[in-house]
């Protein structure tokens, strides 16, 4: 949510605390390392179908991670030399990559996970194994 209220005032700081949201996130999935470069590597490198980032959310990720860099880190262009700075635009797309993220890890867990429920209540009632 603050890196949602910052956007106005500062794209910069929006896309700083979109980083932070981001590796928070990681590490309570248990993709903890040195750094958050590392960390991205290994989620993109997940053997396991259920956990795999879907296709645009692995094309985007690391784009958070960069923005997030260039509002941190004095980062100068090279040919003009003047630092990069996080446009507007730039930080809602981390902030709509995020929100991806979001129903990723949380919410589209969740939802199965209350339809599952509900299904294998049923099948509890009329007498049938649960689910698979």
């Amino acid at each position: 949510m603050e890196a949602c209220n910052v956007l106005p005032i500062s794209p910069k700081a929006s896309a700083a605390l979109s980083r932070r949201c981001l590796q928070n996130m990681l590490r309570a999935a248990g993709y903890k390392d040195k750094d958050l470069a590392r960390e991205i590597d290994t989620l993109l490198a997940e053997p396991d179908p259920k956990k795999a980032l879907p296709q645009r959310l692995r094309e985007t990720i690391d784009a958070i991670r960069n923005f997030g860099n260039f509002s941190a880190h004095p980062i100068d262009d090279k040919t003009t030399l003047q630092i990069i700075d996080v446009e507007p635009h730039e930080a809602e797309w981390c902030l709509e990559v995020i929100e991806e993220l979001f129903e990723h890890f949380y919410v589209g867990p969740a939802l199965a996970a209350a339809k599952k429920a509900a299904l294998n209540a049923k099948l509890a009632a009329g007498g049938k194994p649960p689910a698979k």
